[in-house]
């Protein structure tokens, strides 16, 4: 089985749209950085495209706590056939602002963070950063926080130790212990109050955040503030083939799949687009895969439809849909490939990742597709001339990831990993192909017409 780039495959033509639908995929990472942001981005571009919450209508939205949703769309097949179900997450590693984060040393306003997700904490210092979020007043009021993306906007940084006295402290430390998680303190603010006896750095940070925000220091408990990088997407590479940016594990597959679902009409079957949260921590909590959004939603369409919402049928209608893990892969780095086997491995310009089991080692936490199911995939993708490959995520002792595929195949349905490759995958910077976001939008599309 020989390899081509995908470049290889295109015509002039299809090369300029993938540049074209790159654009449109920069301008959502820009604008999506936290899943709250995902949410709301998604829920416009749905409406925009006759989206609504009428569980009575052809094309529904219904949206969790305003950190994960649903789109639903109607088919020409009963419900009790089976769904046609994609599921992406909208989560991604980052920074989280402790509860209590303010304080001051050194005469310096400093914000404790705890990280969210696998990081390589290292990366994470000495680079701009932004904050996004939401604070919610003790009155009940919302206030939206993004501080950091604008031009003139301040950005947050975490200082990072000179090399004249890292030795000791840092370089001598395993790479994973060099930076500790209690040292991700951001940088807040310099200039003391005039005229306070103590901690004058702090009060005036919190003056400043009072008069402009309205936000009082106890207003962080009840906050989920985001600290993430403050730089846009921008097109990597002379020829402009590649995209970098924060967030495109796994938002890479959460543009494609808003743009399929926007795009079929009256599919043979059901289809359910699923962004969730979480996924990066496990999928727990009320917004991820694991909590009781899917069977609430579905049960509310299948009473809005006129069907009687008993368990049981639900249970049919799961156990007999079929459903797309969409999460993205790690394709073989130019610098280490060592770590990869390269004859079950993916590459970047290769097209959308065709993963039949995740996990580690001997498949531990894998959801093992059928090769049945796996055989429609590819006769699917063949027949509609998507680019395509297969790959594991590393050397089997070396590698392994997780994603949500496992959690939908408790309900019995068939459910394979699919999403494009992407490297420095959980840096502050990853890197994508604009040719396998472009073929994964396709893959999807053509999934939910199958």
């Amino acid at each position: 089985m020989g390899r081509t780039s995908g470049w290889l495959k295109k015509t002039k033509e299809e090369t300029e749209e993938i540049f074209r639908f790159a654009e449109g995929y920069k301008r959502f990472l820009d604008g999506a950085k936290t899943e709250r942001e995902a949410v709301s981005y998604i829920e416009n571009r749905l409406t925009s495209s006759g989206f609504s919450t009428d569980h009575k209508g052809e094309r529904i939205i219904s949206i969790n706590r305003g950190k994960s949703l649903m789109a639903f769309v109607k088919g020409e097949a009963e419900p009790s056939r089976g769904l046609r179900i994609i599921v992406a997450h909208l989560d991604a590693p980052r920074l989280d602002l402790k509860q209590n984060p303010l304080y001051e040393d050194i005469d310096l306003a400093l914000l404790k963070t705890h990280y969210y997700g696998g990081i390589k904490k290292y990366q994470w210092v000495a680079t701009p950063l932004a904050l996004h979020g939401v604070v919610i007043k003790k009155d009940g009021r919302r206030v939206d926080v993004i501080v950091g993306e604008k031009e003139d906007d301040p950005v947050f940084a975490i200082d990072d130790l000179l090399p004249h006295l890292s030795r000791t402290t840092q370089e001598e430390k395993k790479l994973r212990e060099a930076i500790e998680g209690e040292k991700l303190t951001l940088l807040f603010g310099s200039i003391p109050l005039l005229g306070a006896e103590k901690e004058g750095v702090k009060r005036a940070v919190l003056k400043l955040l009072s008069d402009k925000y309205g936000i009082e220091e106890g207003d962080f408990i009840s906050a989920e503030i985001e600290v993430v990088p403050a730089f846009k997407a921008r097109d990597v590479g002379i020829d402009r083939s590649m995209i970098g940016a924060y967030g495109q594990d796994d938002r890479a597959c959460v543009y494609p799949l808003l743009e399929a679902i926007c795009s079929i009409d009256r599919p043979s079957y059901p289809c359910l687009a699923i962004f969730t949260d979480k996924e990066e921590i496990g999928s727990e909590g009320t917004t991820g895969i694991q909590s009781a959004f899917l069977q609430v939603t579905l049960n509310e369409i299948l009473e809005g439809m006129g069907i009687g919402a008993h368990e049981s049928t639900l249970r049919r209608i799961l156990f007999h849909s079929k459903a797309i893990s969409a999460d993205v892969n790690g394709p073989v780095n130019p610098d280490y490939q060592e770590v990869h086997e390269k004859y079950n491995a993916c590459y970047l310009g290769f097209g959308i990742c065709l993963s039949k089991y995740t996990g580690h080692g001997g498949k531990v936490g894998a959801s093992d597709a059928n090769a049945e199911f796996v055989g429609e995939i590819r006769h699917l993708f063949d027949r509609e001339h998507i680019v395509w490959q297969t790959g594991e995520m590393g050397k089997i002792d070396i590698g392994g990831g997780g994603t949500v595929a496992k959690f939908l195949a408790l309900h019995g349905m068939d459910i394979v990993d699919c999403g494009p490759p992407i490297l420095s995958m959980h840096s502050p910077f990853e890197i994508s192909s604009k040719l396998d976001i472009y073929e994964t939008f396709r893959a999807y599309k053509a999934f939910f017409n199958f």
